[in-house]
Formats: C-alpha cells, sequence, structure tokens
C-alpha cells in the first residue's frame, strides 16, 4: 500500500482543486480511496456481501477491463462473465487496487469531459457513501459546487433509474430550494425530498440510508416505498 505521507499529499492535493465540473470526480476518487485504505480490506459497504475490497474490484473493472466492464450493467451471461473477472480480482492485493484506481481514469472513453461530469462523479459519490454509511459515517455537508453538480446529474435518466415504479407519479425536490424535477408521469405523485447527494443516493437504490422525506397522497408514498430504484 501507499504510504501515509503520499495519502496526505494526495488528500491535500484533492483539497486544493478547484471546484469545476472536472474535479469534482477527482475530487470524490481520492478521498474514497483515501477512505478505503484507513478501512482496510474487509470493511463492509452497503452492498452486501461485498466488502472494500470487493468494491475495490469492481472499480477497477469499470476503468480498466473493456471486455468486462459492460457486464456491470448489462444482466446475463455478460454479467455473469464480468462477475468472474471482478472475483478474480478480488486475490490481487488490496493496496495495488487502491493505487489503480487513484491513478485517474486511464486514456480513452473515462476522459471525456461528459462522462468525467456525470457517470463518474455519480459512481464515485455514490460508493463513497456506501463505504461511510455501512461503516456509521453519516451524511457529509457538500461543498455548493458538488451539491450543484449533484443535482444536475439528479436529473438525467432519473426515468431509467426510477423505471420499476408502476401507475403513480413521482417528483425530485432539492430541499429548501424551489428546484423540482419530474422523475415519473403519473397520478396520484409521490414527492421526495433532500438535498441533492441525498436524492442521488435515492434513485441509485440506497432508499434505506437517503436522508430524505418522502410525501403525498398515501397511495402513490406506499408504491414508491415498495419498489426498488438503481441500476
Amino acid at each position: 500500500m501507499r504510504n501515509p505521507q503520499t495519502r496526505r499529499h494526495d488528500a491535500h492535493f484533492a483539497d486544493a482543486l478547484p471546484m469545476t465540473d472536472l474535479s469534482l470526480d477527482a475530487v470524490e476518487r481520492a478521498r474514497l480511496c483515501d477512505l478505503m485504505y484507513g478501512l482496510g480490506p474487509e470493511a463492509p459497504t452497503l452492498l452486501e456481501p461485498w466488502t472494500t475490497h470487493d468494491l475495490a474490484a469492481h472499480l477497477v473493472i469499470r476503468e480498466h477491463d473493456y471486455s468486462a466492464a459492460p457486464g456491470l450493467v448489462v444482466p446475463g451471461a455478460w454479467g455473469r462473465f464480468a462477475e468472474r473477472r471482478r472475483q478474480a480480482l478480488t486475490r490481487k492485493d488490496y493496496g495495488t487496487l487502491l493505487a489503480t484506481i487513484r491513478s485517474g481514469p486511464p486514456r480513452g472513453f473515462f476522459r471525456f469531459g461528459w462522462v468525467r461530469r456525470v457517470p463518474n462523479l455519480n459512481e464515485f459519490f455514490v460508493h463513497h457513501e456506501d463505504v461511510r454509511r455501512a461503516n456509521g459515517l453519516g451524511p457529509r455537508t457538500n461543498t455548493a459546487a458538488l451539491d450543484e453538480a449533484l443535482w444536475r446529474n439528479v436529473g438525467f435518466a432519473p426515468w431509467f433509474l426510477t423505471r420499476r415504479l408502476r401507475g403513480v407519479g413521482l417528483e425530485l425536490e432539492w430541499a429548501g430550494t424551489a428546484h423540482v424535477r419530474r422523475a415519473r408521469r403519473g397520478t396520484p405523485t409521490a414527492r421526495v425530498t433532500g438535498l441533492p447527494g441525498e436524492l442521488l443516493l435515492y434513485v441509485f437504490g440506497r432508499q434505506g440510508v437517503a436522508n430524505v422525506e418522502v410525501s403525498g397522497p398515501a397511495e402513490a408514498v406506499d408504491a414508491v416505498g415498495r419498489v426498488r430504484f438503481g441500476m
């Protein structure tokens, strides 16, 4: 594993980065790696039964194994292939996996601006919270720039992440503001209110830990409570 002095330098570097759209994913990446390093390879995550070692393997597969990466979201034979590759990677040294993640996106697709601003930021933010909250660490106070970026990302394809919801509508509201997004059309309509990061966690299937309030007609609220969101 990397020595503490190097990790301290990385943390200071992440804190010093200007909060532009193209640096937020780098900050989340660095802080997630710091947290996973500190907790060690056997720490729990919200993705039971995965440990931090399992999650590290997943993140490496996603960016560095182009043959298996599509199987992380595509079910069936491709998904089973990706899982075999991920399990094999868990036999690799945990520190080496973290160093690969920390090194940043490889050349190509994952360096495109839109990819960094949306799927990469979502990936590292959500998995950062998967580790934090499984280990007793509560919600963070995000910067204004991060809140704005996460709210923007909440608006990308919420219909897909909430596609299992049937027969009712769903709105997402940024708590304390007038900002509202429609996730699904329908009547009656439930509304989920929270800060942008909490709303992102909610639509990514972390309903049990997201700090939100669900309101609206009982039929709609009950329907939302029964469904599983996310990929």
